[in-house]
């Protein structure tokens, strides 16, 4: 049986990739290794992705898969970008960043709110190039938090087509439109070429 080694401790994901690979592949996770936290020194989510995966490739010589993403907001020229997670501030704090944004964004009227959620995905293989896939999905910052679903800025993210923000859908709805569902697509189109 084929071992794939996922960089998350994120549940949701290990579970997402389960189901991708099917039974004649082991995945792996964070929990399952004694890997040390991977420093991500990159200036750009695929910089980001890559070092995680790579990391991982080294340790345990087994193909790997990582991805980084946050939220880019083009009327703050793309912050927070890859400080998505600590915008307010070295601790995470879902609640404190997006007060910030929303602090940052007070002024901007609606026409201006564009944003997208992007999720850069690194796929890792002992000697071989690693190969990125990027997904998005766009929408715009609300002017208050709606909904309890989700995490980070989903609150104030913004869906016009689906006339809600990502908080106030289901699991299954947004993980059928999500920025990680589309590099996932990306990469399961290509994992015959990537793998082979």
């Amino acid at each position: 049986m084929e071992k794939i080694i996922i960089a998350t401790k994120n549940q949701g994901k290990i579970k997402e990739f389960q189901e991708m690979f099917g039974p004649k592949v082991e995945v792996k996770s964070l929990f399952d290794m004694e890997v040390k936290d991977i420093e991500e020194t990159g200036e750009t989510f695929k910089e980001n992705a890559v070092i995680k995966a790579e990391a991982i490739v080294n340790a345990y010589h087994l193909p790997a898969i990582a991805d980084d993403s946050g939220l880019e907001i083009d009327a703050l020229h793309g912050r927070p970008g890859v400080y998505s997670a600590r915008y307010a501030g070295e601790d995470k704090n879902d609640e404190n960043n997006i007060t910030k944004v929303l602090e940052e964004l007070k002024q901007v009227p609606e026409s201006d709110r564009s944003a997208r959620f992007v999720c850069v995905m690194a796929a890792a293989f002992p000697g071989k190039e690693t190969k990125t896939y990027r997904g998005t999905c766009e929408g715009q910052i609300a002017y208050s938090k709606k909904g309890t679903e989700g995490f980070g800025y989903d609150p104030i993210f913004f869906l016009p087509e689906k006339n809600a923000t990502m908080a106030e859908l289901s699991s299954e709805e947004k993980n059928a439109i999500s920025h990680r569902h589309h590099a996932l697509q990306k990469l399961v189109q290509n994992w015959n070429y990537i793998y082979g």
